[in-house]
């Protein structure tokens, strides 16, 4: 039943390391599927270069294991969380990438500077409090400080991403971190000037609307 999704999920967790998202075991993708409701997400500790789709853990959204030998993402309360309290969402997106989180251990938003951070996010990249990892605590922090945006810096700690599907989700992570480099790069130089909010507005419907194929 499950079979195709864990392949999906499978496929978008190793899009993390890829595009240099996670070091060593850190990070997780996860699922919602609309049609069960269930959750498939990552196995807890298991490197990103022995993950198989089979290991893929699949869960209820009361965190129950429907399917599965190895233990869940430590992230998996948090992630259901945020499915329970978000049903627009179907995909979440754990990272400690470099740059966010360097924003994020200073607990420093990301400004719109960029015409690229207008396109994808449409508002500044919020910063939650720091949370304790291995239950809700995170969940609630990332629903409580994401308001329209697809991605939150909590401090002292990462990157959560949402989207409508995992991989919108995972594009959000990417995004999110291009968009810190350049930012810090900037930051280098000089101050960089913001981007008037009217602007930002009509850049967001542009590219979510009018935009590609």
């Amino acid at each position: 039943m499950f079979e195709a999704l864990r392949e999906e999920v499978w496929k978008l967790n190793l899009d993390l390391p890829r595009n240099g998202l996670v070091a060593w075991t850190g990070g997780n993708v996860s699922l919602r599927d609309p049609e069960s409701g269930c959750v498939l997400i990552k196995p807890s500790g298991v490197r990103y270069e022995a993950l198989r789709p089979e290991q893929i853990v699949i869960l209820d959204l009361d965190g129950n294991i429907v399917e599965g030998d190895l233990k869940p993402s430590s992230d998996t309360a948090s992630h259901i969380y945020v499915y329970r309290q978000r049903p627009d969402v179907n995909g979440v997106v754990h990272t400690h990438s470099t740059y966010a989180t360097a924003f994020a251990a200073l607990g420093r938003p990301i400004p719109v500077y960029l015409t690229a951070h207008a396109d994808e996010f449409g508002c500044p990249i919020p910063v939650g409090g720091l949370a304790m990892i291995g239950n809700e605590e995170i969940g609630r922090e990332v629903v409580a400080c994401l308001g329209s945006s697809a991605a939150v810096l909590l401090k002292n700690h990462g990157v959560f991403t949402v989207g409508k599907s995992a991989e919108a989700a995972v594009k959000a992570a990417v995004m999110v971190e291009d968009i810190a480099r350049t930012v810090w790069t900037a930051l280098q130089i000089g101050q960089p000037d913001e981007i008037p909010a009217e602007m930002v507005e009509k850049l967001h419907y542009r590219y979510t609307h009018i935009y590609g194929q």
